[in-house]
């Protein structure tokens, strides 16, 4: 079995025993007509670790983390913010996003990107809470009779994989119908007009613009002028936007007062470190350097964030030493600023003085997903094992779905020497990335190492019994 075939499976076997009666309620019950959270998050859960294995897949903390802050505080603001939300980015040049069973909300970077302002990334994100906490995703898939539940899953991968891997999105929806697919996954006019009308309730709430969210859909309805029929923007085509949608949100945003709105420092570094990473570092760098002598930028601090990024691409170490004192005069003291200067230091072979500096911004920013990786690399490099497996099991007590820290834990476990450690560590990060087989595999090696102690290998024994129980209910081939 492939490994990106795992966590579909894990889906297949959810959505399989739902399709026996075993999990899913009645749905001619008008009492239970939906699925439950629960059920939800699990299929949410097992698409997003399909969606792990895609290349475009983005795994960069600092966008991650400004996505889930901004994200929670629109989730803190809305009209169920018990409902657990996932946030994240795909390196996508279109401008979409889209909201997946169980509140995991995905961003194409070419959103963030286009986005004018923070209130109006902030209008889309809250557009897709409002589909989670409003039950649509739900209510869609409940809508489907048991026989078809399985094929729902699988078209839902599918077209979450096509907008990164068409290869492999035709392979899952080989068989199945063009129309069927659209009439099963887009939402309804009334879903969209009740995720516009709580999306704007949210805004407001959570203390963005209101008014962003109709001068984007109006930005998106003119962009579509300069597109040829069926050649437009992803998010009109996943978020089809009528005169009388921008109309109706219009409406709603009239009365309520204007009120200027600062963007967060955050929004403008991860603009600039996305824009910096973008097309050749050489054109990278030119870009910022037209921004900042022709001083058309939204942020000074951002421009040359993004410039010493660019900079450190391109291999000029000298320029970007030299930038380096304006950036941290523009943004002050600032986690992704403590992580860019670490970073050159490393590119001069100056270990120590990263190391140092990685110490003390992980005390000054606990919980800075950037500097915690960077530090515990740094700490393996000097060979302070035990301090990387320190700091990372500080991380993962904050996050235990962190498969980079399951990976440098594993390496700091070899370098001790401690195969026991290593494999179970190896398991738990195979398992985060949606490979339940290898995982597996990792906790077998775990036990017959014998290296551990009583605890060790007792709890390596109960996890492989875990995930072994896990596998035989997924369906066979």
């Amino acid at each position: 079995m492939k490994p990106a075939f795992v966590s579909f499976c894990l889906l297949a076997a959810l959505l399989a025993g739902a399709a026996r009666g075993q999990d899913l309620p009645e749905l001619g019950d008008a009492a239970a007509a939906t699925l439950s959270p629960a059920q939800e998050r699990a299929i949410g859960y097992s698409m997003l670790r399909q969606l792990r294995e895609l290349p475009a897949f983005l795994e960069d903390p600092d966008v991650t983390d400004y996505l889930t802050s901004t994200g929670y505080r629109l989730v803190a603001a809305s009209p169920d913010s018990r409902i657990d939300f996932t946030f994240f980015a795909l390196r996508d040049s279109t401008v979409n996003a889209f909201a997946m069973p169980g509140g995991f909300i995905g961003v194409h970077t070419g959103l963030i990107l286009t986005a004018q302002s923070e209130s109006e990334l902030a209008a889309v994100l809250a557009h897709e809470v409002a589909h989670v906490t409003q039950r649509h995703i739900a209510r869609l898939v409940a809508q489907q009779e048991r026989a078809g539940m399985l094929s729902m899953a699988a078209v839902a991968l599918a077209i979450l994989a096509a907008r990164s891997n068409p290869q492999a999105a035709a392979g899952v929806m080989a068989g199945a119908q063009a129309q069927q697919l659209a009439s099963r996954l887009a939402f309804t006019r009334d879903n969209e007009r009740e995720a516009d009308r709580v999306g704007v309730m949210i805004l407001e709430r959570a203390g963005f613009d209101p008014h962003a969210m109709p001068v984007f859909l109006e930005r998106m309805q003119r962009a579509t002028r300069l597109f040829d029929s069926g050649n437009y923007p992803s998010y009109m085509r996943t978020h089809p936007v009528t005169y009388e949608r921008i109309a109706d949100v219009q409406n709603r945003t009239f009365t309520l007062p204007y009120r200027q709105i600062p963007d967060s420092i955050e929004f403008h570094l991860v603009r600039a470190k996305l824009r910096a990473q973008q097309g050749e570092a050489t054109a990278a760098v030119a870009f910022f350097d037209d921004l900042l002598t022709e001083r058309k930028f939204n942020s000074e601090a951002g421009a040359r964030f993004g410039l010493v990024q660019a900079l450190l691409r391109n291999g000029d170490l000298a320029r970007a030493e030299r930038e380096l004192p304006a950036v941290m005069k523009a943004t002050g003291p600032h986690p992704m600023v403590v992580a860019l200067r670490a970073r050159l230091l490393v590119a001069r072979k100056d270990n120590a003085g990263a190391l140092a500096l990685l110490a003390e911004g992980v005390k000054t920013f606990p919980g800075a997903r950037s500097l915690v990786y960077d530090y515990a690399e740094s700490l393996l490099t000097a060979g302070r094992t035990e301090e990387a497996i320190v700091a990372t099991d500080a991380q993962l007590m904050r996050d235990q779905n962190d498969g980079r820290l399951y990976e440098l834990q594993a390496r700091a476990f070899s370098m001790q020497g401690k195969a026991l450690m290593k494999h179970k560590s190896l398991a738990e990060a195979y398992l985060v990335r949606g490979n339940l087989l290898l995982a597996i595999e990792q906790l077998q090696l775990a036990v017959g190492v014998g290296d551990g102690d009583f605890y060790q290998l007792s709890s390596a024994e109960a996890r492989l019994r875990e995930l072994r129980s896990i596998a035989a209910n997924l369906p066979k081939k």
